[in-house]
């Protein structure tokens, strides 16, 4: 037998102009990050591989030392990029360069769903003609707006049909067919069999893999480390040999953003409870209290980036961490979801889910309630978190979020009612000290990447909770029902978001105790 186990030159050298290349990845989660960089070293040598699409279910790299995509992010090299998120940060940093490349129209840009573009490869694999959903109707996917278009040059190319069938809307998204596979593991064996006991998250390699053999193309399997044929448990094996072509060694991969290794994310060890850090006092923390209340004992939840991050912390606070099971989109589930740079992990999960099925959970709906975060509201109830034009990688694209929404049966979505206010917080009251730059309560959403109007065909319940009122999506639009105690409601929320959000007559005061600096007893 030959052995699979080659330099990150050769490995580079097996891609062809013009192929279709997937890669396997969340920002620094488990990205096969050196491989990316042999591939733009080789271009900038020799000017191969030209004109490639590459494939990201989710976000390939971040701003903090993985480079992942912006590695091949070069005129010639990138033609079309087909990504569920992008690399973000904060405007305080340099626009990674596939954000160039994108707003100047150098690169055709598409922002698929990250579950859409799972079902895509697995579509693809099957030879399926293409995946058929309703996830993204209505929203910036649908081709009634942008149809995941993220630039010009895109929009000139459509992926996505409008298609009828038994009297019903749907999406389709034809095929592509992935040429190479780019994957990440921990282990592999002299035969390509790999286990992933370092990773945070399976995400979508194996589907990947499938999809690339079964139209005799190219799997690439970055890992840390090989090891005899047969040294590894069966069950452990979440990539088969047979699936893998060539193996490429980075020792020093990190296992997600500005983490060289921690065993708790990858469930090795089971952190005490007493070692999470609370989540500290603030206006920010007041929001994540009342996003709290909506939930149940022994419901399940899904968790997105932002202020709801913070609630999986009050709640463990309040000494009700294993109240709820929390199920994030990378895969994990139960547990203590991470914040900051190792969102998208957690530490004492109860299951470590491949992505692509935990988005088939999330697409058909199965779950309790989601808290997602909000950029902008219109009088719809549209809501934005996919594309700012004026600062446009402070939002990673979509990711999961159409997929989350599209049938979930409550959201709260949670955020600041303006940009740049001067709250002052007691624990009595929250003032408005000064007003912001503006509201985030809008006419009309730059980008709708949650439709209000299919919001209410469904019959969903939506919430908007900010620091000063909790807002409804009702049939004649937003509506404030709960008042937060200091906040003038003609003022403050009524003027400030210049009429938008109307004030509901028996509009209630929201509880003291989420202000106060003390333990907030939470009855689930």
């Amino acid at each position: 037998m030959s052995s699979k186990l080659v330099s990150m030159d050769e490995a580079a050298a097996k891609i062809s102009d013009g192929a279709v290349v997937t890669v396997s990845s969340s920002s620094g989660l488990g990205c096969p990050d050196k491989i990316l960089e042999a591939i733009g070293s080789k271009f900038d040598r020799e000017g191969h591989p030209r004109n490639l699409t590459t494939l990201h279910p989710i976000a390939a790299g971040d701003m903090y030392g993985i480079k992942g995509i912006d590695h091949i992010a070069k005129d010639g090299l990138l033609a079309t990029i087909i990504a569920g998120s992008y690399p973000s940060g904060p405007s305080s940093m340099p626009m990674p360069e596939i954000w160039k490349m994108l707003v100047e129209n150098r690169v055709a840009a598409y922002n698929v769903p990250s579950g859409i573009l799972f079902d895509m490869h697995r579509d693809a694999a099957a030879n399926r003609p293409g995946v058929l959903t309703k996830v993204g109707l209505d929203t910036f996917v649908d081709p009634i707006r942008q149809g995941c278009a993220m630039n010009a040059v895109a929009a000139e190319k459509p992926i996505v049909t409008r298609q009828e069938l038994n009297g019903e809307t749907w999406l389709h998204f034809p095929n592509i067919i992935p040429d190479v596979a780019i994957i990440r593991a921990t282990t592999a064996d002299e035969r390509g069999n790999l286990t992933y006991e370092h990773e945070g998250a399976y995400l979508g390699g194996l589907e990947q893999a499938i999809a690339v053999r079964n139209h005799g193309g190219l799997v690439i399997a970055q890992v840390k480390r090989v090891t005899a044929s047969g040294s590894l448990r069966p069950h452990d094996v979440r990539v088969p040999g047979h699936l893998v072509d060539l193996i490429v060694v980075d020792p020093d991969q990190r296992q997600t953003t500005e983490t060289d290794y921690d065993p708790a994310i990858s469930g090795q060890v089971m952190r005490p409870w007493s070692s999470f850090t609370l989540a500290e006092h603030g206006i920010e923390k007041v929001v994540a209290r009342r996003a709290a209340m909506e939930l149940k004992t022994g419901q399940t939840a899904n968790l997105g980036f932002g202020i709801s991050a913070m609630v999986p912390r009050v709640l463990l606070e309040a000494g009700k961490e294993q109240a709820v099971t929390w199920a994030i989109e990378q895969g994990a589930t139960g547990g203590m979801p991470l914040t900051g740079f190792a969102f998208g992990c957690a530490s004492n999960a109860d299951a470590y889910m491949p992505s692509p099925q935990q988005f088939l959970y999330f697409q058909g709906g199965g779950f309790d309630v989601s808290f997602l975060s909000f950029l902008e509201v219109d009088l719809e109830g549209n809501v934005n978190v996919s594309k700012l034009g004026k600062k446009p990688y402070l939002t990673a694209g979509c990711g999961g979020f159409v997929d989350i929404t599209a049938s979930a049966r409550k959201i709260v979505f949670s955020g600041l009612f303006e940009a740049g206010a001067q709250l002052d917080l007691t624990d009595e009251a929250m003032t408005v000290r000064a007003p912001g730059k503006f509201t985030k309560m809008v006419d009309e959403v730059e980008h709708v990447t949650f439709s209000g109007r299919r919001a209410r065909e469904l019959g969903q319940d939506v919430l908007y909770i900010t620091e000063r009122c909790v807002i409804r999506l009702t049939d004649e639009g937003l509506l404030a029902t709960e008042i937060m105690p200091g906040i003038n409601a003609q003022q403050d929320i009524f003027d400030a978001s210049q009429g938008r959000v109307k004030i509901a007559e028996n509009a209630s005061l929201m509880p003291k105790a989420l202000l106060q600096s003390g333990k907030l007893e939470l009855d689930l």
